[in-house]
């Protein structure tokens, strides 16, 4: 199997490729025509990407039989072109929930706390001390997650840390015979 990863991609994760038996061509810096080039050219079965965008055009550049987005999501990759040419889509769904929610719990503090706004006036030579210790936090507060898949999860596990109550709605409360509720309190 020849794969293509045409986009950043951790060390560890090519050599399991090449462990496993593949052929890997580690080429980052594709981009349009160029990824449309070495797509017809490489001969490759597989494409990897992470934020590259797929379009139809590079699907008819040569013979891949498979397309992984190493990321949650396949929104950059034109799936329903992929699907009539027979090409498989593939993702790495909770790879990233935990830097993902970390990342969310991150911004969270940082918008109570007016973080970009004391860096702001800390770099102008300004401290306000007064208006930026009056922060409301995050204990006791209630925080609503639409959805609960794997990000979700990885949040309501968090607000635990942070002595938060969450509340959480998904579709799948609604496919579950044993809910009652389509909301759920965590």
């Amino acid at each position: 199997m020849k794969v293509l990863v045409a986009d950043t991609f951790d060390a560890s994760g090519l050599e399991g490729l090449k462990a496993a038996g593949c052929e890997v061509l580690y080429e980052p810096e594709l981009a349009g025509e160029a990824l449309v080039r070495s797509i017809g050219s490489s001969g490759a079965n597989i494409l990897v990407v992470r934020s590259m965008k797929v379009t139809e055009g590079m699907l008819d550049a040569g013979r891949l039989s498979l397309i992984v987005r190493a990321g949650a999501g396949v929104n950059t990759i034109d799936v329903p072109a992929a699907s009539r040419r027979g090409i498989y889509v593939s993702n790495c769904p909770g790879k990233n929930a935990i830097a993902v929610a970390e990342c969310a719990f991150g911004l969270m503090l940082a918008l109570d706390r007016r973080t970009p706004n004391q860096v702001v006036n800390l770099g102008a030579g300004r401290w306000n001390k007064k208006e930026y210790s009056e922060a409301r936090g995050l204990y006791g507060r209630t925080l609503g997650l639409l959805g609960f898949g794997n990000i979700g999860r990885e949040m309501a596990r968090r607000t635990r840390g942070f002595g938060m109550h969450t509340i959480a709605w998904s579709p799948r409360f609604l496919r579950n015979a044993a809910r009652t509720s389509s909301a759920c309190r965590l």
